[in-house]
């Protein structure tokens, strides 16, 4: 089983819920956070950012999108052939969830202008903490989309999804991160209007007969 080194920088419910699970897997799991002491007081040891990106293969940025691109840019050096997953949503709330990009069009789109040569991928965005804490769902894993143009790093990313229990799919370049970004927003307004948030979406199809 290919096991990677994983830089969850964020110490929130999305990036503990995903490291709980990696941790699971045998993969290498280092927190990145701004405040080792608030991190701990949730039971996660933290290190600097620039600690937790040296030497991995994977970073996942779980932290709020609009600071995506600050966070970025304050990674440090990263490994050769190192992803960035972009697990943010740019949202505001008027009424309800409304999709709120930054001007290229997603946060995908910022971080790939941000670190030119590096990898992004989009993923792990559309559905809530519940769902990247436990992927089960009453007819099988939840999906898990990821939008990139780099081949190789998305598909590195999906199977990482498919080692903690998600069914991953390819969902198309970087430039359908806007779409996934959306496809949040449809998550929030159902778990919002009667759905609850212990769901999440499958492609399925019919029955053969």
């Amino acid at each position: 089983m290919t096991q990677d080194v994983v830089a969850i920088i964020g110490a929130g419910n999305v990036g503990s819920s995903l490291g709980a699970r990696l941790t699971k897997t045998g993969d290498v799991v280092r927190f990145g956070v701004r405040d080792a002491a608030k991190a701990a007081a949730k039971g996660i040891t933290g290190v600097p950012v620039k600690d937790a990106v040296a030497g991995a293969s994977v970073v996942l940025l779980t932290v709020p999108a609009d600071a995506a691109v600050d966070t970025a840019r304050g990674l440090g050096p990263l490994a050769a052939g190192a992803v960035v997953v972009d697990c943010t949503n740019p949202l505001r709330f008027a009424g309800g969830p409304v999709w709120n990009p930054p001007r290229e069009g997603s946060v995908a789109a910022a971080l790939a202008a941000a670190l030119p040569g590096v990898a992004v991928v989009k993923g792990f965005n559309h559905f809530g903490a519940e769902i990247h804490a436990d992927p089960q769902l009453a007819g099988g894993p939840a999906d898990a989309y990821f939008a990139g143009d780099d081949v190789a790093a998305k598909k590195r990313v999906m199977a990482l999804a498919e080692r903690i229990g998600f069914r991953p799919f390819d969902a198309g370049p970087l430039r359908n991160a806007a779409v996934l970004e959306n496809l949040t927003v449809l998550w929030i307004q159902l778990a919002m209007t009667g759905v609850g948030r212990n769901y999440g979406f499958r492609a399925d199809g019919r029955k053969k007969t």
